[in-house]
């Protein structure tokens, strides 16, 4: 930097020492310096609208992520007797989904209680929709909307991402990371279609890497949606094979 003639920006640096919770007590607690700037590590950051923990919790993300959408829907409130229902569901999907779904590829393999949290976004946006009280049961509303849950709709993303890595579409960093069990010689036999799935030692942060994750799931769905020609019509049967998985539904 010094050769370029540049100077370190101490107001948009930001240091963080990532493990996970149980090795956090090891990591050390001073800053680091960077010619006459000392950086002082912090426990969460902000990256292209993602907030990561330094023990990769996401719970920041999930936090800010509820907040902000209840704070939509609370403004939509004020303006649900004015428009049209088609409209106004419109604007639930484009200002509150829109956020709930974004990078929610991360949030695969979460703890239950994180998700129940994004889940009740979701709700509160039937019950907004419908004139709901909290008391009644969500579930037709939801099927009625045909709205994925969100696990349904982390798992949809990462599946995507997936399909589109199979098929060459994808950055090379993600194409290279799957290996198809037909192209391993010692296992042939098993289904074509059907991805490694890597080995790990973390199950906290292990089985939610992207290539271990997305084998997962890959191999979780059925072979008319892995089998799919183009990516819409896999979206489309995605959807249609995740909504009978969520709600039930033959």
């Amino acid at each position: 930097m010094s050769s370029n003639r540049l100077q370190l920006n101490s107001d948009k640096t930001e240091l963080m020492w990532l493990t996970t919770a149980r090795r956090q007590q090891r990591l050390p607690t001073l800053g680091l310096t960077i010619g006459l700037t000392e950086i002082t590590p912090c426990k969460a950051v902000r990256d292209l609208g993602v907030y990561i923990n330094a023990d990769l919790t996401m719970r920041t993300h999930v936090q800010r992520t509820v907040s902000c959408c209840f704070a939509t829907l609370r403004q939509l409130r004020t303006i649900r007797r004015s428009v049209p229902l088609p409209v106004f569901q419109l604007l639930v999907v484009s200002l509150v989904f829109s956020r709930l779904d974004y990078c929610n590829s991360l949030l695969i393999n979460l703890p239950a209680s994180l998700i129940q949290r994004l889940q009740s976004i979701q709700n509160a946006a039937a019950r907004l929709i419908f004139n709901m009280r909290r008391s009644e049961h969500i579930t037709d509303a939801l099927i009625s909307l045909y709205w994925l849950c969100v696990p349904e709709r982390i798992v949809f993303k990462v599946a995507t991402l997936k399909f589109r890595a199979l098929h060459g579409t994808a950055p090379p960093y993600m194409t290279s990371q799957f290996t198809r069990v037909a192209d391993m010689s010692n296992r042939r036999r098993l289904r074509s279609n059907q991805l490694d799935v890597p080995s790990f030692r973390l199950p906290t942060v292990g089985s939610r890497a992207f290539p271990i994750a997305g084998a997962k799931v890959w191999n979780s769905l059925s072979d008319d949606v892995t089998s799919a020609p183009s990516l819409s019509t896999f979206r489309r049967h995605l959807k249609t094979y995740l909504f009978c998985c969520c709600y039930n539904t033959d």
